[in-house]
Order: C-alpha cells, then sequence, then structure tokens
C-alpha cells in the first residue's frame, strides 16, 4: 500500500507532501480525486488544491464532495483515479458519509490494489483503525453531531494519527495519557508535516512524535 497522512496547513506549504505522493503513483500524469470531508467551503478548497498540484505537472481532477449523492458512474471514475486525497474537516461527519455513501470497502480496496491514497488531518485519522484522536484533547476536537457510535475507520496501518500536532504541555498530556491505551504508536504530526507509507516502510517528513505507553519521542 501507499499512503501519505498529511499533519495539516495550507496547500502551499504542503508541496513537498503532494510532490511525494504524486511519486508513489509511478506516473507522470496521474489522474487525482479530491474527496473532501464535507461540501460546505469546499469548492475554494479544491481550488487552491488544483492549484498547487499543477505546479507539479498534474493536468486531470475530479471533485466529489462526500454529503451529496454520488452516482455509481462517478464512484467508479473516482476509483480508477491514480491517487484519491482525503480531504480536512470533521473526522466524525466524514465518517458518517463515507459509510453512508458505501465508500469505506471501495477505498481500502483501492489503497490495497495499488492506488495511491492520501489525507489531510481528518482524512488522514480515517485512513487508521479508528477515529478516537478526532476526540481528544477536549480543548481542540471534533465534536460529534452525527452522534456516530461506530468509530472504525479503514484500518489500513497499525498506528494512530494525531493531526495538527503542537509540542505543548497540555497536548503532550493528553496525547501520553492516551497513548498508554493502546497496543501501537499513536503519531503527533503538525502542520506541515506528515508520514509517508510505503509498501510498509514508514517515512516520517518534518517535525513529528511517536506517543508509545506514555512516552513521548521525537522522530524527525
Amino acid at each position: 500500500m501507499k499512503l501519505v497522512f498529511y499533519g495539516g496547513g495550507h496547500e502551499s506549504e504542503n508541496l513537498h507532501l503532494h510532490k511525494l505522493s504524486v511519486e508513489l503513483t509511478d506516473t507522470s500524469s496521474p489522474t487525482i480525486t479530491y474527496i473532501p470531508a464535507q461540501s460546505y467551503g469546499a469548492e475554494e478548497d479544491f481550488r487552491e488544491f488544483v492549484k498547487s498540484f499543477k505546479k507539479l505537472g498534474v493536468k486531470k481532477f475530479l471533485f466529489s464532495p462526500i454529503d451529496f449523492k454520488m452516482s455509481d458512474v462517478l464512484k467508479e471514475e473516482i476509483l480508477h483515479s491514480e491517487l484519491i486525497h482525503l480531504g480536512g474537516g470533521n473526522t466524525f461527519y466524514f465518517l458518517y458519509y463515507l459509510r453512508k455513501a458505501k465508500l469505506l470497502g471501495k477505498l481500502k480496496k483501492f489503497a490495497k490494489s495499488g492506488g495511491v491514497l492520501t489525507g489531510l488531518s481528518a482524512g488522514g485519522i480515517l485512513m487508521t483503525p479508528n477515529i478516537n484522536s478526532a476526540s481528544y484533547p477536549s480543548f481542540d476536537c471534533d465534536d460529534n453531531d452525527e452522534d456516530v457510535t461506530d468509530l472504525r475507520a479503514l484500518n489500513l496501518v497499525n498506528f494512530e494519527f494525531f493531526p495538527h500536532y503542537k509540542n505543548s504541555r497540555r497536548y503532550n498530556e493528553v496525547l501520553e495519557k492516551e497513548s498508554k491505551k493502546l497496543k501501537y504508536p499513536l503519531y503527533g504530526c503538525p502542520d506541515h508535516s506528515g508520514i509517508v507509507y510505503n509498501q510498509g516502510n514508514l517515512e516520517f517528513i518534518d517535525r513529528c512524535y511517536a506517543f508509545v505507553s506514555g512516552d513521548r519521542i521525537k522522530l524527525s
């Protein structure tokens, strides 16, 4: 599998992660699908997304908000892309509508069949076993207005992902506590940093931290 986790930030400041993502497709002209976490404000985000990727020579894009009904034809077009990018936003809302559209299984198959799957913030969380990391810390978490109780996600990796991480005492105390509950690492990535998962190999881009059994470890 080929996955890229974006910690967050503006498109122009994530160009290094975009470049790595395109390189994973093994083609100079991939078709890229952008799936935002919600339709509200998504068109402007998509324009910035396209503008950034065009700098890398990408010319073919698809755009599909998750909270509008998708035709079967569009779903097939999406799954024939070389790269699918899951945008940032409210993770609970995103999971709710991905499940409603019956896309979770299709995205998992896409990733396991050689497609490149990338995700920014909420999109990255969705590639992990569950979306628990969207529910903490209490001072900076996603609202669960959809009352999602089944937090299982794509389960493509054996770690949890915490985007927009800030290396501060109050964040570290929460993440160290949460990591004690886990059997695998919890990776904290600030904006503009990320993780590349390529056929089982992990590469940490810029400043990333691992939280393991209550300890914090600087990775890059």
